[in-house]
């Protein structure tokens, strides 16, 4: 085996005994976070809402890296205990604000204070000098591991159709040889259109993405994704995971069950990412002559397909 190989090896067992250690020293393999009533990611859900009132689910699943299904269930489970309050956004009322309840503010606090008594504990048998130490080498420890920055990717859904929409589909339709191809009157018109709706994805202040929801009249409870598009220059940057997030998140909170789409062998990379997300094969649903291929999604709870 070569050196360089045997070095890695001995940081990579290292890093790994360093985790086995810090994890049982927190706490943190226990059924319930500090024995109380939440797990660990409920407890750090209600954290991030006590610190952030107002932020979104999509929020929430980009700052914690959690499946958007799981972030979810999770809100289901703390709304049904009255700990935390969904309300309507102002701006967009299909978009959910969270805050605690009076009952959440309470538990919240009761968190803080056990956690605030563990770390206190922890630290009473550390003299000052290494005290010092420690807080230094944690900084130093995040500031390595920290994620380079990304470039910004902005998603926005639209409230009326532009020129940046209607480019992007244009792009599409020639990319993948769309023959039955959207005016901007039916484009306005799925924008207008219950549980339906078009998003872009901005890079800066350029436009580099598009995906379409559209509601399905022939099956209940049902959406049709559509027209997902990510410019060439622009891929690498998980921007097609983030249209199709939003759109999950949108169609969920509509109501939705399920999101259906078609699409043809030839797109191995499109149908690779749909696969990857959950879409499984279904019959044909509708009279597309260039479809060759027919997935869905369940995304009432996580579950993929039946």
């Amino acid at each position: 085996m070569a050196v360089g190989n045997r070095e890695e090896e001995k940081h990579i067992a290292a890093v790994r005994e360093f985790n086995r250690f810090y994890t049982a020293r927190l706490g943190l393999l226990r059924k319930r976070h500090l024995d109380g009533d939440f797990s660990l990611t409920e407890a750090r859900i209600l954290y991030e809402i006590g610190a952030s009132p107002g932020l979104t689910a999509s929020f929430l699943r980009n700052t914690l890296g959690l499946n958007a299904g799981y972030v979810s269930r999770s809100l289901a489970l703390l709304s049904k205990r009255k700990l935390v309050r969904q309300t309507s956004s102002r701006q967009d009322g299909r978009e959910k604000l969270l805050s605690l309840s009076p009952s959440g503010e309470t538990a919240v606090a009761r968190l803080n204070e056990q956690s605030a008594l563990q770390i206190k504990g922890l630290l009473a048998t550390v003299n000052a000098t290494d005290r010092d130490a420690l807080l230094d080498s944690l900084s130093r420890i995040r500031s390595i591991l920290s994620e380079p920055e990304e470039r910004p990717v902005r998603i926005v859904r639209l409230s009326k159709s532009s020129e940046d929409a209607i480019r992007l589909l244009e792009e599409y339709y020639e990319a993948v040889n769309v023959v039955q191809r959207d005016t901007p009157a039916a484009v306005q018109k799925i924008i207008d259109a219950p549980s339906s709706g078009v998003w872009l994805a901005y890079l800066g202040e350029k436009a580099v993405g598009c995906v379409v929801l559209k509601k399905l009249s022939s099956i209940p409870l049902t959406g049709e994704c559509k027209r997902l598009y990510v410019q060439p220059e622009a891929r690498g940057l998980r921007i097609a995971d983030k249209l199709l997030d939003a759109q999950e998140d949108f169609a969920r909170s509509e109501g939705l069950s399920w999101i259906y789409l078609d699409s043809y062998d030839d797109l191995k990379a499109a149908l690779a990412l749909y696969r990857r997300r959950g879409y499984v094969p279904c019959e044909r649903y509708n009279d597309n002559p260039q479809a060759t291929v027919f997935l869905r999604k369940n995304i009432e709870s996580g579950v993929i397909g039946r």
